[in-house]
């Protein structure tokens, strides 16, 4: 386990120094986003279950294949006698009859009888048998290459939506870092002014209400602060967990949200609702035929199936003790075996009524499927588009915000404002940025949705990094 942990480390830091000036010495790593998603997707326990689903399914293949092949057994018995059968012979039965004549001997064996076998008995040998015409386990190898492409599509579903998580999660570290940037600079602007008020005070240029006035303003921001720093390291923590790396390699994202601003309308444009990649509807598409070679193995029940046997033994029998005057005798057979199934109180015809039903309930399935997930894209790309539109309002509103904010600024400087006017400014401008901030999260985050929902996200690209 501490090898694990430190290989991860390791790796975590060899990524982070690829990155340009990322890495400094007593600087905080910096990891982008593909760094952060080729860590998860190499040994995330999800994934890392998925493939061994895989394994899991090649070798019930393997083990089919092996039904069809020769099997082999050996095998040995061992039985000793506690009471010999007693045999009794009616010489009558052969034509002669009770009679005057009869031997005493003769008469004394018919009426007492005569024991027969031996106390020890010995058997050993092989036996071998090979399918000939099996339809069913033929039927049963293409039935093990469509589990082994759900296992596959199971494994491609599993880093899909991993990918979305680490996505979602690495938004979300970045929203948190800039948030606390933006509630440090209105802090930073309410100590300022706090400052100035407490210079002017000594001076006696200012009130000692305007002082404690600033410095509750100042005091209102503190617990707003601590929640970012909360709120960074829950972030920075739901990342670690599912990159599987230690909590106590603390990293930091590469950029800010603002870079995707650049290019939102490109990728809003470049959308292309194509349902073929979907993990949903392609595993529904492999249970259907699954479904429908599961319901042509129960058919191929009715069908005779015919198998060469054959058998090489010894046998010895002796009086006494167990291992004296052993005699082998070896024995040996070869034939064919042929079963033809006639009559099993309709349980073959249940099996195959009962496939049928399950295929009928899976075609079924398959026209909700297809409705909820056309509804589900169509509301994903609605939101990205309103999400777009919202970061243009909520862009223009950062800049008024700013312009008005420089004004009051120069406007309180010069005594033509108020502090209240100031403080109004200060507050309009946070609340503009956070909300920039928070409509990128939104689109970023309902980009990854509609990305898993379509399954085109280039899994094998991140794990290639």
């Amino acid at each position: 386990m501490l090898l694990q942990i430190g290989r991860k480390i390791l790796a975590f830091v060899a990524l982070a120094c690829l990155s340009p000036g990322a890495y400094a010495a007593g600087d905080t790593p910096v990891l982008t986003l593909e760094q952060c998603l080729a860590i998860a997707l190499d040994d995330n326990p999800t994934v890392r279950v998925a493939d061994m689903e895989v394994k899991r399914m090649d070798y019930s293949k393997k083990e089919v294949i092996g039904q069809l092949l020769p099997s082999i057994d050996f095998s040995g018995s061992y039985s000793r006698t506690l009471a010999k059968q007693t045999m009794y012979m009616d010489f009558g039965a052969f034509g002669g009859g009770d009679s005057d004549d009869t031997p005493a001997t003769e008469s004394s064996n018919r009426d007492t009888g005569m024991k027969v076998g031996l106390d020890n008995s010995y058997s050993a040998g092989f036996s071998a048998s090979l399918p000939l015409i099996a339809p069913q386990l033929w039927k049963a190898l293409s039935i093990s290459d469509t589990q082994i492409a759900r296992s596959l599509e199971q494994a491609r579903s599993s880093r899909l939506d991993l990918v979305n998580q680490v996505k979602s999660a690495y938004y979300a570290y970045m929203l948190a870092e800039a948030s606390k940037v933006v509630i440090r600079e209105s802090y930073d602007m309410a100590a300022l002014t706090y400052e100035t008020y407490t210079k002017q005070f000594a001076a006696g240029a200012a009130s000692d209400y305007d002082v404690l006035r600033t410095s509750v303003a100042m005091k209102n921001i503190e617990p707003e602060l601590m929640q970012a720093d909360i709120s960074i390291k829950q972030a920075l923590l739901q990342l670690q967990i599912l990159m599987g790396v230690d909590a106590s390699f603390v990293f930091t994202t590469s950029g800010d949200l603002a870079q995707y601003e650049n290019t939102m309308i490109e990728t809003a444009a470049a959308i292309d609702p194509d349902l073929s990649g979907n993990t949903t509807l392609r595993l529904n598409t492999i249970d259907m035929e699954l479904q429908r070679k599961a319901l042509a193995s129960q058919k191929l029940a009715y069908a005779p199936t015919l198998a060469l046997t054959a058998n090489y033994n010894w046998t010895s029998m002796n009086n006494g003790t167990p291992f004296s005057n052993l005699r082998w005798n070896p024995y040996s057979m070869i034939g064919i075996q042929l079963n033809v199934p006639i009559f099993s109180g309709g349980q073959r015809y249940s099996r195959v009524k009962q496939a049928q039903v399950q295929l009928t309930e899976l075609e079924l399935q398959r026209e909700n499927l297809e409705r909820t997930v056309n509804m589900q894209v169509t509301l994903a790309i609605d939101n990205i588009k309103i999400n777009v539109r919202q970061i243009g309002s909520c862009s223009e509103s950062v800049r008024q915000a700013e312009r008005a904010h420089d004004i009051m600024v120069k406007s309180f400087d010069l005594g033509a404002a108020s502090y209240l006017d100031l403080r109004d400014s200060e507050l309009a401008l946070t609340r503009a940025r956070l909300a920039y901030y928070q409509a990128i999260y939104n689109y970023l985050v309902a980009n990854s949705e509609l990305e898993l929902l379509l399954g085109n996200a280039p899994v094998e690209q991140y794990a290639n990094k």
